[in-house]
């Protein structure tokens, strides 16, 4: 079960998108204008991410990650490769508080819910990124026996396009509309501490996405606030054709934005890679495939400086001013 390609931005030197200039985010030091490339040192770590496997069970349009059915080039983690990580963060890393999981859908991955278990009895919190269909359907018991015993300890980020069924199904495809529903309802209904994630990929402006969520989770009596931002979270688009200004070292003061405020300078990513023996700490869930952000075996190793060489740096966290973590 393969993918016929590896995805486009995988391997040491990734060829640019086709919006972008030729020249920009190639060098790790220096832009396409010659001017210092900005850089993110690491602060005290705060969450760690493991990406539990690229599997899907849809194939979305412009899925930063190409995630599908088929996409199998991050192999599943096993429990005892997560539990690795989770002991090294107890021990070395006091700061770690959330444990994130992503995919692909890591409720597809069989050994997910031992690690969610690993994850809450170790003292974590554990946020999950899922799109609530049919793989999270098949666990349900077990995730009302994790929320028995954790309460709020464990949260879920469910993915919804937009807040009608035509803009969903646009972007993650037909009869993909109702079972994400029924399974955001199902979490709602049995108290889980749940929020939505949403692209900006049609017309509406904030304000719009917000009034339009807001009718949808009252209709459907889901308890979420969609005018609270860590309840309806907003991520810009993703867009890989469109051109992107490089970050520099003077933008942190035009912009007036604080390098430690960016995703990278408190959270790693664990994933393992195809025909790789084990797994290694990539910068952050943006950048699984590029190996110039690969960091290291460890948590530990990671703790260094990352290069903002990647259109991803400028779209989704410093201009987007986005984050995965909750």
């Amino acid at each position: 079960m393969t993918v016929e390609a590896p995805p486009q931005n995988i391997g040491a030197n990734a060829s640019p998108a086709p919006g972008l200039r030729a020249a920009k985010f190639t060098d790790p030091d220096w832009t396409a204008k010659g001017e210092k490339r900005a850089v993110v040192a690491p602060v005290e770590f705060r969450t760690l991410w493991f990406n539990t496997g690229t599997l899907c069970n849809l194939a979305c349009e412009g899925c930063y990650i190409e995630s599908s059915p088929r996409n199998d080039w991050l192999v599943y983690l096993s429990r005892d490769e997560v539990r690795r990580f989770l002991d090294e963060a107890a021990r070395e890393h006091p700061g770690i508080a959330e444990i994130g999981f992503t995919g692909g859908e890591p409720f597809m991955n069989p050994d997910f819910i031992c690690m969610l278990e690993d994850t809450l009895s170790s003292g974590f919190r554990a946020l999950v990124l899922t799109n609530a269909m049919r793989p999270l359907r098949h666990r349900r018991q077990s995730l009302l026996d994790l929320r028995v015993e954790y309460q709020d300890q464990l949260s879920l980020r469910v993915s919804l396009d937009h807040f009608t069924r035509e803009g969903h199904e646009r972007v993650r495809g037909a009869r993909s509309w109702a079972p994400a529903i029924d399974g955001l309802k199902w979490l709602s209904n049995h108290g889980f501490d749940i929020a939505v994630a949403v692209r900006f990929l049609g017309p509406e402006d904030e304000h719009a996405l917000r009034e339009g969520f807001a009718a949808l989770f009252d209709n459907e009596r889901i308890a979420i606030d969609a005018y609270d931002p860590h309840r309806l979270v907003l991520f810009p688009e993703m867009d890989a054709e469109a051109d992107i200004p490089e970050i520099t070292e003077h933008c942190w003061g035009i912009l007036g934005k604080n390098p430690s405020d960016v995703m990278c300078a408190t959270s790693r990513m664990v994933i393992k890679r195809k025909g790789e023996a084990k797994p290694v700490v990539v910068s952050c869930t943006l950048l699984p495939y590029d190996a110039r952000f690969e960091m290291g075996r460890s948590l530990s190793e990671s703790k260094r400086p990352v290069h903002l060489n990647h259109p991803h740096c400028a779209r989704f966290c410093v201009l987007g001013g986005a984050s995965c973590s909750a």
